[in-house]
């Protein structure tokens, strides 16, 4: 069978799809060229990262597509139910980006309390004629051990963050709408670990209650975060989106910066991907990636060899 890697898959992933027998054609095909080269090549899966879309006409046109394979948790980039409607699986990596997307979440987290985006901007410009006064404006930084860090969404990624908000000293308070608890194991160097047992809240207590706030949730028809939940939050809070544009509502959290409501805000994900609104680029209070929570080394390696395991299981012969 035919392995068409449109966006690419780790090297393990693919030395495990042609340990099976599998022929992997490790190519980047344009979108608008895409139907005829399926064709043409008889490919009976393809690969599909955040380039590539796989929509009804595309499934509709290429009857020898068999599965769909995406490397990561979100599949906004294909029309997942009319692909299995129509007999076509379609796979992800599910768990692979849990422990890129937590560090990158901590990442922001240490970045903001120490203003570490700010004075990035400001010493390559300053530093040498400011100095002492840049050394005032950033002195009053703040410690994450002994506050609380609430976690809305606690799937994977949630609980992963939780593991490392538990080993920094922190209070953990989560809420989730399927998950009732979960058992946190805390792994050590050493081959000792620690568990955690966590039973999930309501959301008004968790953003009563909360220092820090971050947001672990699937995509949602509309905002999740906006000015009615600010208004519940502490002031001076601190906020992190990892997951999706569109659940936190952009305008009202420059509104909250602007209040003083929110001290710290992190984004990694945007509403207008890829062009985020300019009030947020030339916001200096808000700490920004540009999407890159699940890439990582580790990660890609890892989804690469979810994903192909995925792919020897559905279709080997």
């Amino acid at each position: 069978m035919k392995i068409l890697v449109n966006d690419g898959i780790s090297a393990s992933g693919i030395q495990a799809l042609e340990n099976k027998g599998f022929e992997v054609i490790n190519t980047k095909v344009a979108q608008e060229q895409l139907e005829n080269y399926i064709n043409d090549h008889a490919i009976d899966a393809i690969t599909a990262g955040n380039t590539t879309q796989v929509r009804q006409e595309l499934i509709d046109a290429c009857p020898s597509i068999k599965l769909i394979a995406c490397l990561g948790t979100e599949m906004d980039n294909i029309d997942v139910d009319y692909a299995i409607d129509n007999g076509v699986h379609v796979v992800n990596s599910e768990d692979a980006s849990a422990t890129s997307i937590a560090e990158l979440v901590f990442a922001h987290l240490f970045g903001m309390v120490r203003f570490l985006h700010q004075s990035n901007r400001e010493m390559p410009l300053e530093g040498d004629m400011r100095f002492n006064a840049l050394k005032k404006q950033y002195s009053q930084g703040t410690e994450l051990r002994g506050k609380t860090l609430g976690i809305i969404g606690f799937d994977t990624v949630g609980q992963e963050v939780a593991k490392t908000a538990i080993a920094l000293g922190m209070e953990v308070i989560a809420t989730d709408v399927e998950i009732d608890n979960a058992t946190i194991t805390i792994p050590f160097f050493d081959g000792q670990s620690v568990d955690f047992f966590i039973e999930t809240e309501t959301i008004d207590n968790l953003l009563s209650k909360s220092d820090f706030i971050t947001l672990h949730l699937p995509a949602q028809e509309g905002y999740v975060i906006e000015t009615s939940l600010f208004d519940k939050m502490k002031n001076g809070v601190g906020i992190i989106n990892t997951s999706h544009g569109g659940i936190l509502n952009e305008v009202d959290l420059v509104n909250a910066i602007d209040s003083g409501k929110v001290k710290y805000a992190g984004l990694d994900v945007f509403e207008s991907q890829p062009r985020p609104e300019i009030q947020l680029l030339m916001n200096p209070e808000i700490s920004m990636t540009p999407h890159i929570g699940a890439s990582t080394v580790e990660a890609q390696d890892r989804a690469g060899i979810e994903v192909a395991n995925k792919i020897i299981e559905l279709l080997s012969e």
